[in-house]
């Protein structure tokens, strides 16, 4: 399973540090959505020139114009970009049509949706290549996260491809969302709120690598 470090801060500078300390034990960078909102899609410009063995995951979260949105994430040196998997298939269907003239990929985001296995199903048929079991921060907040590590199973269970999650995600957690069928772990606040974010995110690597 990979590590992706979410990176929800909200400046380049502040991302750019954090970054500078956590990238040896990570296997992809995430530029957030506030991030990108905030600073731009320099952000994934950056995040590609200075860290160019990485991959980089841009968070723009489209909900519209899929092709659109994706090319403008792929053309910043992005190797994913995100699309709501409550948009209409249309707007999918375009993003991956930028994903494939590129080479990159495509992951939904399962925020929102109610019956996220036979949405699974049906993003699957439509050519995405990952998906993404998304607890977000305001559900969080508000203690309306089900257990991921069910959700997982239950979706691992029925298709074939990738799934990374994210929300909440910690040390005591990651080996279990590995264990559920997590290709990818997207981890933020216990990385970048830790008190030393490469202690954090070493730690979490050395979790995936181990089966104690």
């Amino acid at each position: 399973m990979k590590l992706q470090v979410s990176v929800d801060l909200l400046s380049l500078e502040q991302a750019m540090n954090l970054l500078k300390e956590v990238y040896p034990y990570v296997d992809i960078i995430e530029a957030g959505t506030p991030l990108i909102k905030q600073e731009g899609l320099k952000v994934v410009e950056a995040f590609k020139k200075y860290f160019p063995d990485k991959l980089i995951f841009a968070d723009m979260k489209t909900m519209d114009a899929g092709g659109l949105e994706a090319e403008m994430a792929f053309k910043a040196g992005a190797d994913f970009t995100t699309v709501l998997a409550v948009s209409n298939d249309n707007t999918i269907a375009g993003a991956i049509t930028a994903a494939r003239k590129y080479g990159k990929y495509v992951t939904a985001d399962m925020i929102s949706v109610p019956d996220r296995v036979s949405r699974a199903r049906q993003l699957q048929n439509l050519g995405v290549d990952y998906l993404e079991l998304h607890c977000g921060l305001d559900e969080q907040a508000h203690h309306l996260c089900a257990s991921t590590v069910n959700e997982l199973t239950a979706i691992r269970n029925a298709i074939s491809i990738s799934l990374s999650a994210a929300g909440g995600i910690n040390e005591k957690t990651i080996q279990e969302v590995e264990a559920a069928g997590a290709n990818v772990a997207a981890v933020g606040a216990a990385i970048y709120s830790a008190k030393s974010p490469a202690e954090a995110a070493r730690r979490l690597q050395e979790k995936i690598n181990s089966k104690a």
